[in-house]
């Protein structure tokens, strides 16, 4: 059909926030050797415009609540010519891998996050 799959969106958007963590200092892969999961708890997406095969498309991604165990992305996608592609939003949350409970955001994390605020 020439349109981008819309379940390929959510791989977008994992993308965005692995780069986020990353620009700040983070790696999923630390989180994770420190005991960390971060599954997805909520994904909401509001579809505005169709993607076409081979749009270059950008992920804005911003952490916009961290709130005990739970950190919420904001995204905006966006092709080429700056249309607006969607705009989404997922909620994750810290899970210790030992016990599979919700957790409090390690303190690097925190540290990193309000450094970033400031």
């Amino acid at each position: 059909m020439g349109y981008c799959y819309y379940g390929n969106y959510a791989q977008y958007l994992e993308v965005g926030r692995v780069e986020t963590l990353r620009e700040l200092g983070m790696s999923y892969k630390q989180l994770e050797e420190d005991g960390f999961m971060l599954p997805v708890s909520e994904l909401e997406i509001n579809y505005k415009s169709p993607a076409f095969y081979d749009d270059l498309l950008s992920v804005e991604t911003i952490i916009t609540e961290v709130k005990g165990a739970r950190i919420r992305f904001d995204y905006i996608v966006r092709n080429e010519k700056n249309r607006v592609i969607i705009e989404a939003k997922t909620v994750l949350v810290f899970v210790s891998k030992s016990t599979m409970r919700p957790v409090a955001p390690p303190s690097n994390f925190t540290q990193l996050i309000h450094l970033t605020e400031e």
